[in-house]
Formats: structure tokens, C-alpha cells, sequence
């Protein structure tokens, strides 16, 4: 039973050493890359909203002026 244990823990520090090994690999972006990169989220989001909305609204008139002419 001791034994199992003692495999555990070994497979444990391994799987410890080999995540901050791979930390080790990550390249983290400088902070004129990040701010460039939100502010691109940001405008692109804001374009695709707008787009959604003028094809809701659009989608909404089509419908509206279907259901209008039946009655």
C-alpha cells in the first residue's frame, strides 16, 4: 500500500515538473501588442453588432410588411 503511494507522488512531481517546464516555453505578448490587439477586438465587435442590427432590422420590416399586406 506504502508502495502506491510512493508512485503517486513520484507521478505527481513529474506531472508538477513537467507544467513548469512548459511555462517556461510561454512567450507572453509586450503591452503594445496587447493594447493593439484589444482595441482590433474591440472595433471589429462593434462593427459586427452594427451589421447584425441593421440585418434584424431589416429582417423585422421584411416580416412586418408581409404580415401587412394579408390583412
Amino acid at each position: 500500500m506504502a508502495e502506491a503511494t510512493t508512485k503517486e507522488k513520484g507521478r505527481i512531481r513529474r506531472w508538477w515538473k513537467g507544467l513548469k517546464a512548459e511555462f517556461k516555453k510561454i512567450v507572453w505578448p509586450d503591452r503594445e501588442s496587447v493594447v493593439k490587439e484589444t482595441a482590433a477586438v474591440i472595433v471589429i465587435t462593434i462593427i459586427l453588432s452594427l451589421i447584425i442590427a441593421l440585418l434584424d432590422l431589416g429582417v423585422k420590416n421584411l416580416i412586418d410588411l408581409i404580415l401587412n399586406i394579408g390583412a
